[in-house]
Parts: structure tokens; sequence; C-alpha cells
């Protein structure tokens, strides 16, 4: 091989290496083919390629009928990232922990009939999941339901030593949580409804830490390619 045909091998192996690297998903022979001259031998090029990258902390690989760089197998453990993920309650969620914390222990058919509208279960297994609400026993009533109250997790994530530490109607207005139009009474001073509502406004001020609807953090493990 002359030094015209190596420079010109050099830079076929150097075109599909910029190819592959710059594409988003593996690349197939036909696509690389039309970028090289018509001589070129796509697949002993690939190959010379791929064992040149062969050992290191990427490999270049066939998959799904094209070429792609991907990590090495063996680095895999090594590269496993982990994310912090906090999720923000829903407001039937906020409203929903809201009523079971003013009323505890109260039934699920009670939530209902407080919030006007039926709870879905994703909304308690939210809850459950979160460790905030857990059953409380059976309502001696007609069919005996279960009831549910808070948790003291619950009672660590809002900064509250006891359940009677709750805001009450005073603290809630001052913080702007209720106005403009009537409350919901619960307990003498609980307003699901409207400390709902400002969650979904996201008012720039943002509520108060003790009311804040922000679900525990999630650790997302992920591992990169």
């Amino acid at each position: 091989m002359n030094a015209i045909e190596l420079n010109s091998h050099a830079e076929a192996l150097r075109l599909i290496e910029a190819l592959i690297f710059a594409s988003a998903a593996p690349v197939e022979e036909a696509s690389i083919a039309e970028r090289l001259p018509e001589e070129a031998d796509v697949a002993t090029l690939l190959a010379e390629l791929a064992e040149h990258y062969d050992g290191r902390g990427v490999n270049l690989v066939r998959i799904a009928g094209g070429w792609t760089f991907r990590t090495a197998p063996d680095l895999g453990p090594r590269l496993r990232l982990e994310t912090t993920v906090q999720r923000r309650l829903s407001r039937a969620g906020v409203e929903t922990l809201a009523i079971v914390a003013y009323h505890q222990p109260v039934t699920r058919a009670e939530i209902e009939e407080i919030r006007g509208v039926q709870i879905s279960k994703g909304t308690i297994d939210t809850l459950l999941e979160a460790g905030w609400i857990m059953p409380k026993g059976r309502r001696e009533t007609v069919g005996r339901p279960v009831t549910w109250g808070t948790t003291d997790a619950f009672l660590r994530h809002f900064g509250l030593g006891e359940v009677n530490d709750l805001p009450g109607m005073d603290e809630l207005k001052a913080a702007g949580l209720i106005g403009g139009r009537p409350a919901v009474s619960i307990r003498e001073t609980a307003l699901p409804a409207e400390v709902a509502a400002s969650e979904v406004l996201e008012d720039d001020a943002g509520a108060p830490p003790e009311l804040e609807p922000l679900l525990p953090e999630e650790t997302v493990a992920s591992s990169v390619r």
C-alpha cells in the first residue's frame, strides 16, 4: 500500500468513525458506503475499526442491523449513575392528605364526601408509598371500613412535633393560602381545597415549608451507554 492509498485508507476510517459517533442511532453499512468511494470495502473497514476499539473504554458493535459505539460491558457497573428525583404531589393527593391529617382517623368514604369526588386508588397508593398515611384500624359500622391516619414520617417531613401542630386557620391565612372565597372547615382549621389550590397556582412565593407538597426524594439509577 503506497502513501496515497494509505492516506485514503486512514481517511476512510476517520470518516466512518465520525459518522458513527455523530449518529444517535446505529448506522447501516449502506449509509456508510454512500459517503465512501465506490471501491471502498466497507465491511473490511468496519472490522478494522471494531478491532481498533476492542479492549478500549468504548467498543464498536453491530446492533439492529447497524453500527454504533457502546461503552465496554465490563465497565457498566462502574458507570452507574444515581440521580435524585423529587416529585410534586398532585392536587388530589394534597387534598386527600390534608383531609386525612385534619380528620384522622377517617374512612375513604368520608374523604370522598368531603372532597365531593371519588378517590382513585392511585392517590391512596402514592400517599402509602411516600409513607405519609397508614391504616389506623376499622370503623365499627356496616362493612367495617378501614380508617386512615398520618404517620411519623408525615410529621418528620413537614417538621411537625405532633398532629396538633398542624397550622390553624389564622396561620393559613397569614401564609396566603386562604382568602378570596369561602373556606372549607375541617375540624375548625382544615382547608384542604385551599391548600391544594395554592399548590396548583404555584405562586412564586411558594408554600411554607410545613405545607410544601413534595414527595420524598427518590434515587433513580441509570447506566451510561
